[in-house]
């Protein structure tokens, strides 16, 4: 090789690659600063970007998108605000918060059941799924193969076979070990599968890192059931199938049904560019009996909805609540203004508490953590740690007035980047209800913290840190 080709080639090698990879981690810089991102999210990319360039710009490209991924902003927003939306909003600053992003007014006479065992939703479902007439409609994070869910599938293809139009909506990536195969023979009886943003494509821009973590199940646009629990074990399924999660649904019956519907029907349109078609509104609308009193309002959240109305609402009613706060949550990975949010309720006397499993499926979020849970305790809050078995359920209790269960844990990727699904319950009986519930788990957790040694209060600090990359 000549002189001057060998020159070249270490011009192009060194010079030319370093400048190229600074302007792109530049670009990817200017692009991160512009979207609406947590402080903590930011500085976290910031520094990955800057000290990591080669890994921190695929990474990027991978998991980094958020609201403005180009095609998060093909899917059209589930609500449309009119203008006057939030001055007819009932109630306090929070439901007025809740309608300037589009979000359903709270509907009346609601009916509410909570399901609080695997078994008991797996018994649920199948009766939900038997008592259908014409439709069933769900959306899952992760449909499994096994016992808990296996009997779910041939059922809903028992249906499909007798003419019941089946929908199914499963996560590309929360689904992944599911083999296609064995959704043949669902397919054969006239079901409808489809998969939410398959994780192998081209570009791989962001898609990988926008899940759709909501879980719901539409029965004729009447019932449906909504929480925190997957079509698998070990969330649910028969008796002695294995060892349960403990978790939790709620069966909804009534005028809040059709706004949950709303939801699936954007997902479905998006990923199948086909329409579900309407509910009746006399199924969703049902005349109130004596247990439908309940006031429930639909809150969906995720690329697909403006802003962060669930964060911004959690936020709001931390900072107004006078009573308690209870959280029950299997991850707590807050971003650093609704950790102090929950402190400074502590200090100023409510009563906070937390509750979260001993041990987590997630090692690292177990070790992200820990300085939040310290930082909690030291400040007054109540930090309760689980210990019969895995907790997944996802509720949080602000004084008397308000109760959210859904899809959402408390933590950065379903506060701000995941699909996510919530329902607000704002009638003080249901809100007793599931206070009871959370009391219930309380009579089986422990409150030692035990201190850090210095190597693993550096590692803490470090994993917060990157907390947000989670």
């Amino acid at each position: 090789m000549s002189d001057w080709l060998r020159e070249g080639y270490l011009w192009v090698s060194s010079e030319l690659l370093t400048h190229l990879g600074f302007l792109l981690a530049l670009v990817f810089l200017a692009n991160l600063l512009r979207e609406k991102r947590s402080p903590s999210s930011t500085i976290a990319w910031l520094l990955v970007i800057l000290l990591l360039p080669y890994l921190g710009v695929p990474l990027y490209l991978m998991f980094g998108g958020r609201k403005m991924v180009s095609m998060a902003r093909r899917k059209p927003t589930i609500n449309d605000p009119p203008p006057d939306r939030q001055l007819e909003a009932r109630g306090g600053g929070t439901e007025r918060l809740l309608a300037s992003y589009g979000i359903p007014p709270a509907r009346e006479a609601n009916r509410i059941e909570l399901v609080t065992s695997g078994i008991a939703a797996y018994r649920r479902v199948l009766a939900m799924i038997d008592g259908a007439t014409s439709r069933i409609e769900i959306t899952t994070y992760i449909l499994g193969w096994d016992a808990g869910s296996r009997p779910l599938i041939d059922r809903l293809a028992d249906r499909a076979r007798e003419g019941v139009a089946v929908r199914i909506l499963i996560d590309d990536v929360g689904s992944w070990r599911l083999p296609r195969r064995k959704l043949s023979e669902l397919t054969r009886a006239g079901a409808q599968v489809a998969f939410f943003m398959p994780m192998f494509h081209m570009p791989m821009r962001g898609r990988t890192n926008l899940r759709n973590h909501r879980k719901l199940i539409v029965v004729d646009g009447r019932i449906c059931l909504t929480g925190g629990m997957n079509l698998a074990l070990p969330y649910m399924g028969p008796p002695g199938s294995g060892q349960f999660w403990r978790d939790l649904s709620v069966v909804v019956e009534g005028p809040v049904v059709a706004d949950l519907h709303a939801v699936f029907a954007s997902d479905w349109r998006f990923t199948t560019r086909s329409d579900p078609g309407p509910i009746r509104v006399e199924d969703a609308d049902q005349a109130p009996g004596p247990a439908h009193h309940a006031r429930a309002q639909a809150v969906p959240s995720g690329p697909d909805v403006a802003g962060d109305p669930l964060y911004e609402a959690l936020l709001a009613q931390i900072f107004a609540a006078r009573e308690r706060i209870w959280i029950v949550t299997p991850y707590f990975v807050p971003d650093e203004m609704l950790a102090r949010g929950l402190s400074l309720a502590a200090r100023r006397g409510v009563d906070v508490r937390l509750i979260v499993p001993i041990r987590s499926n997630h090692p690292t979020a177990d070790l992200a953590r820990t300085s939040y849970l310290r930082d909690l305790h030291n400040a007054g809050g109540r930090v309760l740690l689980y210990t019969p078995e895995m907790l997944h359920a996802k509720v949080v209790i602000l004084d008397d007035q308000l109760a959210i269960v859904g899809s959402a844990n408390m933590d950065m990727r379903s506060l701000f980047l995941n699909y996510e699904l919530s329902l607000f319950v704002w009638s003080p009986d249901e809100v007793a209800r599931l206070a009871a519930w959370a009391k219930g788990l309380m009579a089986h957790t422990r409150r030692e913290l035990p201190r850090p040694s210095w190597p693993a209060e550096i590692a803490e600090n470090v994993v917060r840190l990157l907390s947000p990359l989670l």
